[in-house]
């Protein structure tokens, strides 16, 4: 009778022990996409695709600007507030690619 009791107990305690820990690595996880640190250093537009804004509350403490370049990298640069570039960036990203002149002749009016 012991044993069994003993038994059920180690397999009640490994259970919630796998509980807790998956619990635990799962927060975590989420803070592994924040941005701890911006860099005032300018992005070039032609290299950038999209961008999300990182609010400052919840699992991401300080706020940022995520920008994903063409290569799938996430860059983190100031919130927009902070600094012109960035504003002017999302700009250009929100406008879209803007259409190129044509080059060769020009043709005269007649």
């Amino acid at each position: 009778m012991f044993s069994n009791s003993l038994t059920l107990w180690a397999g009640i305690v490994l259970i919630l022990s796998i509980t807790l820990w998956s619990s635990t690595t799962a927060q975590s996880d989420v803070a592994a996409d924040c941005c701890l640190t911006t860099s005032d250093r300018r992005i070039p537009k032609r290299v950038v695709t999209s961008f999300t804004i990182q609010t400052g509350d919840g699992p991401c403490k300080i706020p940022a600007t995520v920008v994903v370049t063409k290569r799938g990298f996430k860059l983190c640069a100031p919130f927009p507030s902070e600094s012109s570039w960035v504003t002017e960036l999302i700009d250009n990203i929100i406008s879209g690619p803007k259409p190129k002149k044509q080059k060769g002749k020009k043709h005269r009016k007649q």
